[in-house]
């Protein structure tokens, strides 16, 4: 695509290039094309035509522009991926064989003092 983009440029110029030598020397170059004068109509035509080159160009550009944005998001994926595994090696991770369990403050607690009871008058 980026090729495409290239030819057409160069293709854009060549032919704006050429109507504009084509026009400044009219003079001289007008009775080799059999052309006694320039009319509204091949004016337009010629525009018309410039303008359909230019369009293809710019949507060749924007073709090659979205293809190369692909590509440099697809390497991005790429290369992040590659990092997570390097990383991986690097920082292996330490499975834990059981869970532990949180103490409570009267399993540590050194004076062993029973549970409170709930007294009743009757």
């Amino acid at each position: 695509m980026k090729k495409l983009h290239q030819i057409l440029q160069i293709a854009l110029l060549v032919y704006f290039g050429a109507f504009l030598i084509f026009f400044i020397a009219f003079d001289t170059l007008g009775g080799v094309f059999g052309m006694d004068e320039i009319t509204s109509d091949s004016m337009v035509t010629i525009i018309l035509i410039g303008l359909i080159l230019f369009l293809a160009a710019w949507g060749s550009s924007y073709a090659a522009y979205a293809s190369l944005a692909s590509t440099i998001k697809k390497m991005e994926i790429d290369a992040n991926s590659l990092k997570a595994k390097i990383y991986d090696f690097e920082h292996p991770r330490i499975p834990t064989t059981q869970p532990t369990r949180p103490t409570l403050p009267s399993d540590t607690d050194p004076s062993n003092l029973p549970p409170r009871q709930n007294i009743t008058d009757k």
